[in-house]
């Protein structure tokens, strides 16, 4: 045998580590891909939270501000009454003529429960209608909430597959708008109505359609 075949090859330690590093490393394009998604919800999410958290609704304008209302024909809640008397659902006219505050909400809503004592109170004003548009709920669900809060609702449609919601831009329940009495959309508040924010921002738009034409 020749002294070749004994000869064996010099270790390079460093060298078979970059190999190793290069062949097993991901490259930057693929991380890029995979983390660029992720960073870009995470900065939308921390805004809204944000926006959401500093109790004014708006700096998330709606684009239906300033529009019609959108044309919503809604059924009522199966078995809802208000005073002995059916509550009904939600008409195309329905939103003109009067001013009209419009909550849309659900009985599985957190923030609804929270919202609710304020909601109760605010419709005690003669002066302008609460009506809701309850989203993907059971009517049963429905009825024993407004059966344990108290129902402030003139009118409530059930919106069971939430197209009506689509419709009207709703982020997520809570959301309030106001409607003057040209059937336009006034104002969006998202999230739960509250004592102050009834005070400070609510009411305050509110008056301003009620001093509309």
């Amino acid at each position: 045998m020749s002294a070749s075949q004994h000869e064996t090859r010099p270790e390079h330690p460093k060298q078979d580590a970059y190999l190793a590093w290069k062949r097993d490393r991901v490259p930057l394009s693929r991380i890029a891909l995979v983390m660029t998604p992720l960073l870009l919800f995470l900065c939308l999410a921390g805004l809204f939270y944000a926006r959401l958290r500093s109790g004014d609704a708006a700096v998330i304008p709606s684009a239906l501000i300033g529009r019609d209302a959108p044309a919503t024909d809604l059924p009522p809640v199966d078995g809802l009454e208000r005073d002995g008397k059916p509550v009904p659902g939600l008409a195309a006219g329905d939103f003109r003529g009067v001013v009209t505050v419009l909550n849309v909400w659900a009985s599985w809503c957190v923030p609804c429960h929270e919202e609710a004592p304020a909601l109760l109170e605010l419709a005690r004003d003669p002066r302008f209608r609460v009506v809701g548009i309850n989203q993907k709920d059971e009517p049963a669900n429905a009825r024993r909430f407004l059966g344990r809060y108290g129902n402030p609702f003139a009118a409530v449609g059930a919106d069971a597959n939430r197209r009506a919601s689509i419709d009207w831009g709703v982020y997520g329940v809570p959301e309030t708008f106001v409607i003057g009495r040209d059937g336009r959309i006034a104002y969006k508040l998202i999230g739960a109505v509250t004592p102050e924010n009834i005070r400070t921002t609510l009411m305050p738009q509110i008056e301003k359609a009620l001093a509309g034409s």
